[in-house]
């Protein structure tokens, strides 16, 4: 899963491009914080709430992974380095840290274990804007996920960019859901909100103009 994005364009900023590491790497340092979280509800290290703590650790990685996947293009655009080669595992470790937190949220939280009985679940969700739009968020990832091999960008061709755009209001989703979501916004919930809102700002400016730009720089 990845934000669309064409190809560098030759500006003043030549593509300095990292050495050719493996990517799997990237997949297992990403889950680790799933690893850690699920031990310290083990030990009962989550504080008073410890299903509420679960869920908030899983829905923030989730948001920064997001985040760092919306940030390769602008990143390339401006300093013209290429990080092409992990946006992929980084928008699917967001995908999956979306799952870990509504699998939370529904096995824990509401101890749905019958999936034939989502009634009261679905319920929950639509009574509630800021579940409704984490929901949504959440739903957008499941395409892009499933899309995120190269097989899929070889059968669906430019249909492959136009549904990978769905990022966008997926992201928009999410950051209205943790803004909500909070009862009290922390300095590092606020920031990633504010990045959210610079990221797809940034693609609201023609990429045209984005090129003009840092070609003077």
């Amino acid at each position: 899963m990845s934000a669309p994005s064409s190809r560098p364009a030759s500006s003043g900023i030549s593509a300095r491009r990292p050495r050719r590491l493996p990517v799997w790497p990237l997949y297992v340092v990403g889950l680790l914080p799933a690893l850690w979280g699920f031990y310290l509800g083990a030990t009962n290290q989550l504080g008073a709430d410890p299903v509420k703590s679960f869920e908030h650790l899983l829905g923030l990685w989730s948001v920064r992974f997001l985040i760092l996947t919306l940030a390769v293009t602008p990143l390339r655009e401006t300093t013209g380095i290429n990080l092409i080669r992990w946006r992929r595992a980084l928008g699917l470790l967001c995908f999956w840290f979306a799952l870990f937190h509504f699998a939370a949220y529904l096995l824990l939280d509401l101890q749905a274990l019958q999936l034939r009985n989502l009634g009261p679940v679905l319920a929950d969700i639509a009574k509630r804007p800021f579940l409704l739009l984490g929901f949504a968020a959440f739903l957008m990832l499941i395409p892009l996920a499933v899309t995120s091999g190269s097989w899929a960008i070889r059968r669906l061709g430019s249909a492959w960019g136009k549904l990978h755009k769905l990022i966008y209001p997926a992201a928009f989703c999410a950051a209205i859901h943790l803004l909500l979501a909070a009862k009290t916004l922390r300095l590092e919930e606020a920031l990633y909100l504010l990045a959210l809102i610079l990221l797809l700002l940034w693609r609201l400016i023609p990429r045209a103009r984005r090129r003009r730009l840092f070609a003077r720089a």
